[in-house]
């Protein structure tokens, strides 16, 4: 498509919200593992209601070094594991409730997932979020407010206080309908004890849910909002008082279930699925966190591994060794100019956003052929272009003060020379 007549790199500029230095850092990060991990594991539920067994969790050969492994392996900058769903099963030695590993035969009741986690990651410099559900099904006050926010937040306070410096701390909504938590006393909490921590969706969010769990962002993807819950499907939301820069965050299963489950391989994405997935999430300017969870053994599950890796490897294949253009201004366009000839199937821009985003529209072209157009840019925008050599490109932005931070290219492997995969379409949703 044509987005009309181009706006001048430079002139007046409007204002609009811009990120914070650990907003930023997030974005570029781009991409995490979700590790769904507890008592539903070990009981073939996704949902629980709070009153399994604690003896039942017992996992023989929980290695929190290969799910960090996995992940760096992957090229993924965090993890985010479930410390807490909605069950209230904690998986630390939580003074606040029995029901936890505590209670369990797992290395006679003296063992803390956390911690292990937080050592694993600590020693490979991944990042660590944690995901602490507001709604609890196991814990006797949750019908008293007033009580349940004391608990909640002693629950929140050991957590962000025993196990190091957190990246994300995780705020699920879902069955929370209509009921209102001490969001002011919850922030507290995470502004005295882990500040630089993001925050999901919920309390005072610094990022977003993208709105579905097939991990799909969409073009336009905008950072600054005046809601959360933005679905891609409906009209959920949840207004805030202001707008806000809220970059959104994709999440989606690898396999049907969040919770690792038996007999339900056949649902493991392909690989080429899982490419799709991140084109449409990392690919248009989100960032993608991937559920990737342990199984009963305690370990990422071998088909699991293999096929995240393989998605990984390939993507690394394709993008893997990127040529950055110089650029320059050229009247009403921007040149890029990678110094000699290369061969290019893959154009990544993305956009300066220290002064916010700016980009509402953009053109790639090549020898006077559009090749690629669309509208946001954001922290990167991937595009699948024709096979062909160039030696420079000619941008045109529209948006009020757009500006780009780098231009890079990358070309087909020499075996797979020729048109870029088509595009799937969306791939199946996973509720």
């Amino acid at each position: 498509m044509t987005l009309g007549p181009p706006t001048p790199l430079a002139g007046p500029a409007a204002s609009p919200l811009a990120p914070t230095p650990g907003q930023l850092a997030w974005q570029e990060a781009g991409f995490g593992i979700f590790l769904h991990f507890g008592i539903n594991t070990f009981n073939g539920v996704e949902w629980s209601d709070g009153t399994l067994d604690p003896a039942t969790f017992r996992p023989a050969r929980l290695d929190a070094r290969q799910w960090v492994r996995t992940a760096t392996e992957a090229g993924a900058k965090y993890v985010v594991l479930t410390a807490k769903h909605h069950d209230g099963f904690c998986l630390w030695p939580t003074d606040t409730t029995a029901y936890s590993v505590a209670s369990s035969p797992w290395k006679d009741g003296a063992g803390d997932v956390v911690a292990e986690l937080a050592g694993a990651c600590g020693e490979a410099g991944l990042g660590l979020g944690l995901y602490l559900s507001p709604w609890d099904r196991n814990a006797e006050c949750y019908e008293e407010p007033t009580a349940y926010d004391s608990f909640y937040l002693r629950q929140l306070t050991e957590l962000c206080t025993r196990y190091g410096p957190l990246c994300e701390l995780w705020f699920d909504g879902a069955g929370s309908e209509g009921r209102t938590y001490d969001w002011d006393a919850v922030m507290a909490v995470v502004d005295r004890h882990q500040p630089d921590a993001m925050v999901f969706n919920m309390g005072r969010p610094t990022i977003r849910w993208v709105g579905n769990e097939e991990g799909l962002a969409a073009d336009p993807c905008r950072y600054v909002t005046h809601s959360t819950d933005i679905s891609l499907y409906d009209d959920r939301h949840s207004e805030l008082e202001a707008a806000a820069y809220l970059p959104p965050e994709c999440d989606v299963p690898i396999r049907g279930d969040w919770f690792w489950q038996p007999g339900n391989h056949d649902t493991l994405k392909s690989r080429d699925e899982l490419l799709e997935i991140w084109y449409s999430s990392v690919g248009l300017g989100a960032g993608l966190l991937l559920g990737v969870p342990p199984d009963r053994r305690g370990l990422i599950d071998d088909a699991d591994r293999e096929r995240l890796l393989a998605f990984t490897a390939e993507l690394e294949r394709r993008l893997g060794d990127p040529v950055t253009a110089a650029l320059t201004a050229a009247g009403d366009e921007l040149l890029a100019d990678f110094g000699r000839p290369v061969r290019v199937d893959h154009v990544e821009l993305r956009e300066d956003l220290a002064r916010g985003q700016r980009v509402d529209g953009h053109e790639v072209w090549a020898d006077g052929l559009l090749i690629a157009s669309g509208h946001t840019v954001g922290v990167r925008r991937v595009h699948r272009v024709e096979p062909r050599t160039v030696r420079e490109l000619r941008i045109r932005l529209t948006g009020p003060g757009a500006r780009l931070a780098s231009v890079t290219a990358a070309g087909p492997p020499p075996e797979t020379d020729g048109p870029p995969p088509e595009a799937a379409g969306p791939p199946p949703g996973v509720s």
